[in-house]
């Protein structure tokens, strides 16, 4: 399990989905490898590829439900990749991934560039 501050978390993970008019109900995080991402991927999206996050939404009309899936292997990769700790790149994939919940999405080039502002904006409220 990554060493963070789960009360830290929580309270930050309330705020930016108060942001968007959500309240959070219940929220589970699921830690895993590169190989259990992937398998997850396979079994329930059909794709066949490595990724980062994988959210399931189970939300109802106003409170954030959900299974995340973080592979930690790729969280590690892509914060060597892009020069950031591994906590920092762990807090982007966190809020990513309620940010789906939110109704965001990132399939476009236009999407993309809207969620990678948002996780921003997002990370200026971790203190």
């Amino acid at each position: 399990m990554p060493a963070l501050d789960e009360r830290k978390v929580s309270r930050w993970i309330k705020s930016v989905a108060a942001d968007y008019g959500f309240s959070i109900g219940n929220i589970n995080y699921i830690f895993c490898s590169d190989e259990r991402e992937l398998a997850v991927n396979r079994e329930f999206l059909g794709h066949d590829y490595y990724t980062d996050v994988i959210t399931f939404d189970y939300s109802t009309a106003s409170t954030l439900n959900g299974d995340i899936f973080i592979s930690l292997d790729t969280v590690q990769s892509n914060a060597e990749m892009v020069g950031a700790t591994f906590e920092q790149e762990l807090l982007r994939i966190l809020i990513h991934g309620v940010l789906h919940l939110t109704g965001q999405g990132d399939k476009t080039p236009e999407t993309k560039v809207q969620m990678t502002e948002k996780e921003e904006k997002a990370l200026t409220k971790w203190v």
